[in-house]
């Protein structure tokens, strides 16, 4: 069961009594999805690349936050952005709807998400001329693609309460699917993440943390 809970910034979000963590940060879900996900991962991928096109891999869609707010991002900015989640435990549309998320984003952005969310969890959609998302519905360990990625969004559960999901085999298995100079991105920044990180040919770079964690990591595909 998922409980909606608002976070020191004003925005919400949910605890999962089963993994017994919220989703975001309870210091502002919607100030560390900006900080980690859209400034250091995302807008950092797209400075690095020639073309306004972006492709983003994300390991926990979870609510959908860091999504919409880089489908955002890319819509003002005339980015064509490629989207892929992994969720093992999709909420449904009706719990996503209760986040009050749609604050956050215009209406436009917000309706062809929502209106386009539960078929994304079976196939691509294309929400817009810039914008194509897909959700694949299983777990990391199982996901298979022959796409590389050019920023990776690592947003799974902390290693406490999701050890299996820090593991260095899985963090070797999502950065496979990197570019060479792609970006790995995750609030957490812990020695053995770093380790296995740069064991997969990362430099790694320790950022200033969102509001409630003194750093986070922010790596680059050599």
């Amino acid at each position: 069961m998922n409980i909606l809970t608002q976070t020191a910034d004003g925005s919400n979000t949910l605890f999962n009594e089963t993994i017994g963590e919220h989703y975001h940060s309870a210091h502002g879900a919607l100030q560390e999805s900006k900080h980690v996900f859209l400034a250091a991962g995302l807008k950092h991928g797209i400075s690095q690349k020639p073309e306004n096109e972006i492709s983003v891999l994300e390991v926990g869609f979870g609510t959908g936050l860091n999504f919409i707010l880089s489908f955002a991002h890319c819509e003002e900015n005339n980015i064509k952005l490629s989207y892929t989640g992994i969720e093992a435990f999709s909420l449904t549309k009706e719990v996503i709807e209760k986040t009050g998320y749609n604050e956050f984003v215009s209406a436009e952005v917000w309706g062809k998400f929502i209106t386009k969310y539960e078929a994304s969890l079976t196939e691509k959609q294309v929400l817009s001329s810039l914008c194509e998302l897909q959700i694949a519905h299983t777990t990391l360990v199982d996901f298979k693609t022959p796409q590389q990625f050019d920023v990776l969004y690592y947003d799974a559960f902390s290693v406490q309460h999701q050890p299996e999901m820090w593991t260095n085999e899985m963090i070797a298995h999502a950065c496979s699917f990197l570019k060479t100079g792609g970006v790995f991105v995750s609030y957490a920044i812990t020695g053995n993440l770093k380790r296995a990180v740069k064991s997969c040919g990362f430099a790694i770079e320790k950022l200033p943390g969102a509001p409630g964690k003194r750093e986070m990591l922010r790596a680059i595909k050599q």
